[in-house]
Formats: C-alpha cells, sequence, structure tokens
C-alpha cells in the first residue's frame, strides 16, 4: 500500500475509481440502522484494520419500496470515510468503473462536507456532472480519523453526460460500485465544481453488491423528506486556459503520414523513410524517454538524461501517476505518449508462437509469411530475460516458490525466446524489451534510425481529427493541437502517390476512421449528430465498415498466494525514496533491482486447455511480487491469467456524442466454453503447486472452489482487463462493407473502400495471441510496410468509367476534366 502522497493530477485522481485491489467479488449486503436518523441501509464495507484501507470504509444504500421490483432512480446513500486531522476525501462509483458512471466524492472542510458529482469519459480528471442529479444532506458528522455523510441522491441511477447514457438497475437486484478514498484533501474544496484531486493513498476497488429485501423500504419517503441541507460553495474563478496551437506550415506535403508513435507506428515510419519516402509521423502525446527529449521523472533522475519512461523499476508508476501520460478520449487506459503502450508498459517481450499467426490470420499473415518479419524485429530488438547489466535476477525468491511447485507438478523450464513455441505446461524467466538496463524496444531502435534521415519528420502533441477525403481517396489529414505547440490545419499528401497509415491504436484508430466516415451507420450517425457534424463527410460518401466490431482482449483472472519465502521490494516507494544502494548501483551502472520491471515480474507460465467445442484455448500465466484484493503486500504473490488465443467472445468498441470511445459491448466470457477454460486453469494450477509447502492460496482460499471463484467475480473491464485491446480494425478477405463481412481492411493492411488509407496497429488483429503483444504488432508493422511499400499507386480511371461503390477495389481517382461523382450505394462514375 501507498505511504506517501504526491500530486498525480487528473488522471490518477480518476483511476482511482477503477483499479481493484478490494474484492472484486459479489458481496451481500449487511442490514445497518443509522443510529442518528433511523434510516436502514444495506450496507457494505471494509474493516478498520484491513489491508485495502486504513481507518475503514463503509458505503449503505436505501431504496424507495418499490425498487427491486422497477428501477429506482435515486437513493439515500450511506458514506463514511477514513481521514487523518479532518483531511481526506473519498467516493463511490455508481457503475463500478470510473468512467462512464456517475461518481459521487466527499470530502470534510472545517465544519461541513462537501459533494461533488463527477463524470468522466477517460483518464482524465472527472468533470462535473451536468445531467439532472442532486445531493441533498440528510445528516453529517466529523472527527479527527472518520467523517460520516447521510445524503439522498436524486436521479443518480440513471444519468446522461453529453449524450452519452448509463444506469443502475436496482431491479436486478445486484449493483456494481466503486469505492476510493484519500487522506490528501482535495484542491479548492470550498468549491465543489472546481476541486482538484490528488491520487488515491488509501486504497480503491470495485465489488459487486447483492440487495437483499431490507434495502427498500416503505419508509422511504419520508426519509428522503429529512434530506434538507445543502453546502453553498465558494470558488475563486475558473482557471482553464485554452490550448494554443500552431498552424501547419504553408507547402507541407507527404508521401506519407502515419499517425500514432506506438507500436505499429514506429516500425511503419522507420520502414517507410528508409525507402527514400518523405514521410510524417504525428504523435498525440509528447516525448517519454530521455533520448527523444522527455523530462518526465522523479528528482534522483533530475540531471541523468533518464525520464520515468527509461528506468524499469518505475513502469508501475503508470497505475498511480498517470496526469498527462494516459489518452483522455477512451475509457480504457491507453498511453497517450511518444512510444504509447511500449513507453508505458513492463516491456515483456515475446518472440511469436508460430500457432498464434496460423490460427488467428489468413493466407498471406501465417507464420511462414512473416517469419522473416519476425526475424527482421529480433534482430533489432532481441530482448533479454536479465535485464540489469551484471546479468543477474534479483528478489527471485518467489520466482523459486513457484517454479519449484511447477516444476514438481510436471511443468517444463524453458528460456521464452528460445522455444516460442513451448506454450503448453512449461515456465520461463520473463523476457523483456529492455537493452543496456533501461527501456529499449521500437523507442531506442526504429525511432531512433528514422530521426537521423533528413526525409523524416516527427510532430508531437498533434491529434488528427480525421482523414481528409475525396470518395475513397484520402488526400491529407486534419489536425488539431493536444497540448500547447501541437499543429492544426490540413496536411495534404502527394496527389495521386500519398498515403495515409493510422497506427492510433485499438481506439484511437477506429475513432479517427469513425470521424472520417468510414464506420457503421450507427456511429457515424452518433459523429453527424456531434460537434463533427457541420464538416463531417456527406452522408453519400459514407463507407459502411464493422469499424468497433471483434473488440478482444485477454481476459484478466487475478488468483493469490502467500508463501513465508517470498520477499516483496516496494517499487512504489522508490519514487519518491528509493533505497541509496540501489539507487546508486542502478545510476552508476544499469544494475539492480530498478532495472528489473515493476513489480517484480515472473514467472509466466502457459498451459493450453482444449473445450468441449474442440477448440484449443491457451492460458498465460504472469506472476508477479505484490498482494492483491485483501491480501498484503510483503508475502503474497498475484498470478494473473491471461485467456489467450482460442477463446470466441468479442466485444464492441462505439463512440460517443461527445467523441470519446467506449466498451460498449465487453468482450469476456459469452462463450461457456471460454469460462470453462478459465476454470480449469486454476484448477490445474492449484494441482501443481499443490505439494509446496507453506503455500497458502488466498483467492480463491480453501473453502471457494476455482468454479465458485470464476462464477462470482465481476466481469468488468475494470477488474478482468490486461490492456491488450485488439480487433477493431479487423484484417481479412471478407469485406466488411458487405453483407456478413467483418473485415475492415484487407490482406495489404488497406481500409476496404479506399486507395490509400492503411491501418497497422493492433486494431488489425483478428484476436488476441498467446503472449504480451507488443513484439506482435512491431511485427506486423514490418510486414505491413514491405506490402505497402510493394504496391502501386492508383491509376487514374478515364471519363465515364467506374470509380467507387459498395464492392468496388479499384482507384478512386478520375482522368483529368472528371471528376468521381456517386450514382447510388454501388456505383460511382469519372464524369
Amino acid at each position: 500500500m501507498r505511504t506517501t502522497t504526491r500530486l498525480a493530477g487528473a488522471l490518477a485522481a480518476a483511476a482511482s475509481f477503477l483499479f481493484p485491489t478490494a474484492l472484486a467479488q459479489n458481496n451481500a449486503a449487511v442490514t445497518f440502522t443509522d443510529p442518528g436518523t433511523g434510516i436502514v441501509f444495506n450496507s457494505w464495507g471494509i474493516a478498520n484494520g484491513a489491508a485495502q484501507t486504513q481507518g475503514g470504509y463503509t458505503f449503505g444504500m436505501a431504496l424507495p419500496s418499490n425498487a427491486l421490483s422497477t428501477d429506482a432512480t435515486e437513493f439515500i446513500g450511506y458514506l463514511q470515510c477514513a481521514a487523518k486531522d479532518n483531511k481526506g476525501w473519498c467516493g463511490v462509483s455508481l457503475g463500478g468503473p470510473m468512467t462512464n458512471s456517475l461518481l459521487v466524492a466527499a470530502w470534510p472542510n472545517e465544519d461541513n462536507i462537501y459533494t461533488s458529482l463527477r463524470y468522466a469519459t477517460g483518464y482524465a480528471m472527472p468533470d462535473p456532472y451536468t445531467g439532472d442529479a442532486k445531493i441533498t444532506q440528510v445528516s453529517s458528522t466529523i472527527n479527527s480519523t472518520h467523517f460520516t455523510l447521510v445524503f439522498r441522491c436524486q436521479n443518480c441511477l440513471k444519468w446522461n453526460q453529453a449524450g452519452t447514457s448509463g444506469g443502475a438497475s436496482t431491479s436486478a437486484g445486484f449493483l456494481v460500485l466503486g469505492w476510493v478514498q484519500a487522506f490528501p484533501s482535495p484542491g479548492n474544496p470550498t468549491c465543489p465544481s472546481q476541486i482538484t484531486l490528488e491520487q488515491h493513498d488509501n486504497g480503491m476497488g470495485i465489488w459487486g453488491a447483492v440487495l437483499d429485501s431490507n434495502v427498500a423500504n416503505p419508509s422511504y419517503t419520508a426519509w428522503a423528506a429529512k434530506a434538507t441541507k445543502t453546502v453553498a460553495e465558494t470558488c475563486a474563478g475558473p482557471t482553464e486556459t485554452a490550448i494554443v496551437g500552431v498552424p501547419v506550415p504553408t507547402g507541407t506535403v507527404f508521401d506519407y503520414v502515419v499517425v500514432g508513435g506506438g507500436a505499429g507506428g514506429l516500425p511503419m515510419a522507420d520502414k517507410l523513410s528508409e525507402s527514400g519516402k518523405k514521410v510524417l509521423l504525428i504523435e498525440k502525446g509528447f516525448a517519454s524517454t530521455g533520448e527523444h527529449g522527455g523530462t518526465l521523472g522523479p528528482s534522483w533522475l533530475s540531471g541523468t538524461g533518464l525520464t520515468r519512461f527509461d528506468v524499469p523499476g518505475l513502469c508501475n508508476q503508470i497505475w498511480v501517476d498517470s496526469k498527462g501520460i494516459a489518452c483522455t478520449d477512451t475509457d480504457q487506459m491507453a498511453g497517450c505518449v511518444l512510444g504509447g503502450g511500449t513507453a508505458v508498459n513492463a516491456g515483456l517481450w515475446f518472440k511469436p508462437y508460430s500457432l498464434d499467426w496460423d490460427y488467428l490470420f489468413p493466407a498471406g499473415w501465417k507464420y511462414n509469411d512473416i517469419a522473416a518479419a519476425a526475424g527482421r524485429v529480433f534482430s533489432r530488438i532481441p530482448g533479454t530475460d536479465t535485464p540489469s547489466t551484471d546479468g543477474k535476477r534479483y528478489y527471485q525468491q518467489g520466482f523459486d516458490v513457484l517454479s519449484s511447485g511447477l516444476a514438481g507438478g510436471g511443468w517444463g523450464k524453458v528460456t521464452a525466446n528460445s522455444s516460442p513455441n513451448q506454450k503448453n505446461r512449461t515456465y520461463s524467466a520473463a523476457p523483456f524489451m529492455y537493452s543496456g538496463g533501461q527501456r529499449g524496444g521500437p523507442l531506442a531502435t526504429y525511432l531512433t534510425s528514422a530521426k537521423r534521415r533528413a526525409n523524416f519528420n516527427l510532430w508531437l502533441n498533434t491529434a488528427v481529427k480525421r482523414v481528409i477525403r475525396d470518395g475513397g481517396h484520402i488526400t491529407g489529414v486534419e489536425v488539431e493541437p493536444f497540448r500547447n505547440g501541437g499543429y492544426q490545419g490540413i496536411v495534404p499528401v502527394t496527389a495521386t502517390a500519398g498515403r495515409v497509415v493510422l497506427s492510433a491504436g485499438t481506439f484511437g484508430t477506429a475513432k479517427i476512421l469513425m470521424r472520417s466516415g468510414i464506420g457503421p451507420t450507427d456511429q457515424l450517425e452518433i459523429v453527424k449528430a456531434s460537434a463533427d457534424g457541420p464538416t463531417m463527410i456527406n452522408s453519400t460518401a459514407w463507407i459502411p465498415s464493422p469499424v468497433g466490431y471483434n473488440l478482444d482482449d485477454h481476459l484478466n483472472t487475478d488468483t493469490v498466494i502467500t508463501h513465508p519465502n517470498v520477499s516483496f521490494y516496494d517499487f512504489y516507494e522508490a519514487w519518491d525514496a528509493p533505497i541509496e544502494g540501489d539507487k546508486t548501483s542502478y545510476l552508476s551502472k544499469r544494475s539492480g533491482i530498478l532495472a528489473q520491471a515493476a513489480p517484480n515480474i515472473g514467472p509466466m507460465f502457459w498451459e493450453e486447455i482444449k473445450g468441449a467445442d474442440g477448440i484449443v484455448r491457451q492460458l498465460q500465466w504472469t506472476a508477479r511480487v505484490e498482494g492483491s484484493f485483501d491480501t498484503p503486500n510483503g508475502k503474497a504473490m498475484t498470478m494473473s491469467q491471461y485467456l489467450g488465443r482460442g477463446a470466441t467472445s468479442r466485444g464492441r468498441m462505439t463512440i460517443t456524442p461527445a467523441l470519446s470511445t467506449i466498451v460498449s459491448d465487453v468482450p469476456y466470457l459469452k462463450d461457456p466454453n471460454d469460462k470453462e477454460a478459465v476454470i480449469q486453469g486454476i484448477v490445474n494450477l492449484q494441482n501443481a503447486l499443490k505439494k509446496v509447502t507453506g503455500l497458502v492460496w488466498t483467492y480463491p482460499n480453501s473453502t471457494t472452489t476455482a468454479r465458485n471463484y470464476v462464477n462470482d467475480m465481476v466481469v468488468s473491464p475494470s477488474n478482468r482487463r490486461s490492456n491488450h485491446w485488439m480487433g477493431t480494425s479487423k484484417l481479412g478477405t471478407d469485406d466488411g462493407r458487405l453483407n456478413g463481412g467483418t473485415a475492415v481492411v484487407d490482406l495489404n493492411t488497406k481500409v476496404y473502400g479506399t486507395d490509400n488509407l492503411f491501418v497497422v496497429d493492433a486494431s488489425i488483429f483478428p484476436g488476441v495471441p498467446t503472449t504480451n503483444p507488443s513484439a506482435y504488432i512491431v511485427t506486423a508493422a514490418e510486414h505491413a510496410a514491405q506490402k505497402i511499400l510493394a504496391l502501386a499507386a492508383p491509376v487514374r480511371n478515364a471519363k465515364w468509367a467506374q470509380c467507387g461503390g459498395r464492392n468496388w477495389n479499384g482507384s478512386f481517382l478520375c482522368a483529368a476534366g472528371s471528376t468521381c461523382q456517386y450514382q447510388n450505394d454501388w456505383y460511382s462514375q469519372c464524369l
């Protein structure tokens, strides 16, 4: 648990509502009568002294008498939260996750408890909620260690923010709720509409709240009438300033514009510029690593040329301090910095398993097709399983405990990247993209070589709104500043032969496509009704495409064990106050524990489970030395099971009226065979480790079967995601413009319905592979670059010739003196 505080600003405060260190299980209510008001609550709480939070936390709810048969829109709430010397804040998410849920925040200040209703569409400081919800207070008490608030929350169980709606169904008898609390008080505490929140330092989580018959009470109306108090706010005035952009330089034109500097965009831009083409790489975020001009990091890195992104031992900091790093326009975690996920993740780097490509991809993308590309990738980024420059691995007690059990259970030890195809009942030390004791990967290779070329250009802090297109031919991209100094205007590509490659990630690329009039009609109608509407391409030029469908992610299921030999290292504490010897070893030699990825990952282990449907489903387990749920750090290890290749469940990403993206259909456990694989994997692991003396399972514990554990666990991205999102611009031969087609891009990664727009990132993957996917995405980019460069430029069609249509795959250009004119959905003609 964190014992220090820092201003984390927007994102970390927002993320407080999300990450599940508390029970992610279904929790029966405890009936509680508040002695001061006589109100009877269903309540759920964490006891004072529990591992998740200091001082305890309780949330209670009372509902109208018919709420278990008819969905209520309001409730009476009870919050009792911890404080230190009358300082602190706490909150509840009424939808579970922090994003796209109505959030209630409360905090004491002098003699009052203030509240604020908030809403967040992404990982930023939640905005004030603009709907018609209202809080009035029944009672409040404050002392030096706790504050308690009883309040009425009207219109709080149905919400709508800028056209994005949601709610909590009381008639279902079950709610998914989230909690958070912290000891630092909010900034601007007397002005709820302008508060700033420090990062949580006292716990957060999500839980399934089971409602019992006591929650709905005939006395509700009388109790609600007691809610008469409001606390007036005192504000100093708004402090926000507008972003200042730079106009796109006159005369700017590029052969290729690559959008997004992550695992797909960095190698793509390098390979294209290597061919001699004039290339612009546009990145929404700022520079990350020190090599490329990054500066962000703790004080002990000042003057070293290193940033937080360079040091492996600081990689976990993103989960508690992500201000300005994570994207603000999606409800999932995504890195909006140079390098994308490869700048912020743990750096796991797996040589591709051939079966993944052969199972997931069509001809042209099978393993034999991409093997040469994989060879080029690993010749540049070989990776290492001993990231410290002295060749040693540190704090390996946890690794030794689990590996001894796996070996005793008949599992085989392998070196992951020497034996990439051995992924059934095998275990390995974790391989990383690190080089020389610091983050390597695409940033230290592909970007470094691209920047040496005069024909390569990099724009940071610049977001792409849409591609500019004439029918199916892209003429440029429209950009806007994401931060001060970003560019604004239209960036043209070379006439006829110019191309655009979208590598903005699974959510970012799909969003750009939709804003460009490419996607499902229901999503394009949302864009048309948004602020984009007046400048959106005409509906006759819309390209129907299944953008956003086929969303996939490794389903994560956390399990926890303890063992007396396990030794925990506090990587979070290393941010503010690293152990002097560890700091010195790292800064002087790039050696020691800080050269390893937090939170001390390993072993990795794998198993394949054949289902009743005949499909073999792949499991990867990632063990790390830290506690989860209510099992504290110290002697605990969390083993995260990822369900990968072979899982058939898929979901959907959609766009909101505010032009943010959300996971509207969760891609987990829709197929019972997927769930059976998860359950069997836990059973098999329990059997493998049962002979390890002193090993104790805490989740699931000895009284909970694996089946009950999985069945009772909330299925939500908040606690089940791995953040390996893929699939929203699926690659395939079944053209998605046609009925039954599922593919957005063809085998050359070209978007169906265009002649010069391409997608190269995680979104083109038909499904998730076995392992963490960074190396797979880079490999796909290497392979795609060759395909794209081999394509001839579109040829202009003669006058009277066809130049478009629902099933047209030729050029969309016309000879001089004619233009491509829409006739009907199936035919456009050069006239």
